[in-house]
């Protein structure tokens, strides 16, 4: 009888381990710089970062996918009260005018330490900001509105 049990123990344990597998940290998050870039505060005196970011979001992204080289740019939208708001994520809206015209430009804001995936964190007593802005209508604003 004492062989049948050590028997089973080992076959015991033997499929625990097929079960459980290796052990992986969690996954990391992205990296990123949290340096500001610009900052504006809103109607409603929220002090909003615009953070340097990463292709995903901040500054890198949107300078790149949708060709806003300008704080003041960002700024037109951030200094009015938010148009909505879900939660702490908050959408303006702003003009921008030119000789070509006006353009409406739109910055998503979270006003929050982290994101709403979780994925990201501004450190404590930090928000995350302006996570993109885009000209309404286009893939990619044009270059006029930075000069």
């Amino acid at each position: 009888m004492k062989k049948l049990t050590s028997s089973l123990t080992a076959a015991t344990v033997g499929a625990a381990a097929l079960f459980v597998g290796t052990v992986t940290p969690a996954q990391a998050a992205p990296a990123w710089s949290k340096t500001v870039k610009c900052e504006q505060r809103d109607a409603d005196d929220r002090k909003i970062p615009t953070r340097v970011g990463n292709s995903e979001l901040g500054w890198k992204h949107f300078s790149a996918k949708h060709n806003i080289k300008k704080c003041a740019i960002v700024n037109t939208a951030l200094k009015n009260h938010p148009v909505s708001k879900d939660g702490s994520s908050f959408t303006y809206e702003g003009h921008v005018f030119g000789a070509d015209g006006r353009i409406k430009v739109i910055a998503k804001v979270q006003y929050s330490r982290r994101t709403t995936d979780g994925r990201y964190d501004a450190g404590a007593g930090q928000k995350i900001g302006v996570i993109t802005a885009y000209c309404v209508g286009m893939n990619r604003c044009p270059s006029w509105i930075n000069e």
